[in-house]
């Protein structure tokens, strides 16, 4: 394995029953990357983040993290590496400091010392019992104690669920700054894509158990193409067979056509360039009937 891959999944397959949750999905993760998982519910984002840590045994295909076997090697793979599931749960009973007490007993690479300067970057006090805490303060005291392990790779699922935009701000500004050092990864899940774009250096994007995308921000704004045009030459736009047509902006006339790669020239002269969001693209690949914003 690459020195500098942090995971290697090859073909990979998971099902149950009849329900093929990881259809054949291979990707790669470097160091120094932080990665958006992104699929609608049942996509197979937590299958696949589960069987990054050992907890679910793919039925087909190859995977290595940090070089390891996650089912052969699990207690040496998670000296490495970090997993905060969908939901933050911490015994209600107990101080914030006993359960900094209890990780250095538990974790040889657990440091109380950098996890009482993470949380002094929040609003919980050491001292706190976890019972009064709110819920998005219990979210800050996992992350800093999860953070706090000299850890490669952090793999978090849905980890701001539930919480105001304002906590869900603080979670990420704490993870960039504290812990991406450009020799670690992230690997997180959320629904909440335009909050996380600006952090992101790539985008696995899963549907119905396929990869769909695995591609680096800056390929994507390479490869695909997103015209904005007026609403009198839609059909001439449409005849060239777009991805995913929108409207540019809220009550906007103007709408957008999205590509793979770039149209026709004559096609591009019927209006202008304009950066395509992840949540259109997301949009465009996983596109359900339900969702779809093609009719206008």
């Amino acid at each position: 394995m690459d020195p500098n891959l942090l995971v290697e999944a090859r073909s990979l397959g998971v099902s149950y029953g009849a329900k093929r949750a990881l259809d054949g999905v291979s990707f790669t993760i470097p160091k120094g990357r932080v990665v958006g998982l992104l699929g609608h519910n049942g996509a197979g984002k937590t299958t696949l983040m589960k069987a990054l840590v050992g907890l679910v045994k793919p039925a087909q295909g190859d995977l290595a993290v940090l070089g390891l076997d996650p089912l052969c090697d699990r207690v040496a793979l998670l000296e490495q590496a970090c997993y905060i599931p969908d939901v933050a749960i911490l015994p209600r009973w107990a101080r914030v400091n006993d359960l900094i007490g209890l990780m250095s007993g538990l974790h040889p690479r657990f440091s109380a010392e950098r996890a009482r300067a993470l949380l002094r970057r929040t609003s919980v006090d050491p001292a706190d019992k976890v019972k009064t805490l709110s819920k998005g303060m219990v979210v800050q005291a996992h992350l800093a104690l999860v953070a706090a392990i000299d850890a490669r790779l952090m793999i978090l699922d849905e980890p701001t669920l539930g919480l105001d935009v304002l906590s869900r701000k603080a979670f990420y500004e704490m993870l960039i700054d504290e812990w991406c050092d450009g020799e670690r990864s992230v690997l997180v899940s959320t629904h909440q894509v335009e909050e996380i774009e600006t952090l992101l250096s790539d985008v696995l994007m899963l549907n119905e158990g396929r990869l769909v995308l695995s591609i680096g921000l800056e390929d994507m704004d390479r490869r695909f193409y997103a015209l904005a045009h007026d609403p009198a030459v839609a059909e001439q736009v449409a005849a060239a067979h777009p991805l995913l047509r929108y409207r540019v902006g809220p009550g906007s006339a103007r709408t957008a056509a999205l590509f793979d790669g770039s149209p026709p020239a004559s096609v591009q002269a019927l209006g202008q360039r304009v950066r395509p969001s992840l949540v259109d693209l997301f949009v465009a690949l996983t596109r359900r009937p339900e969702l779809d914003r093609t009719q206008f």
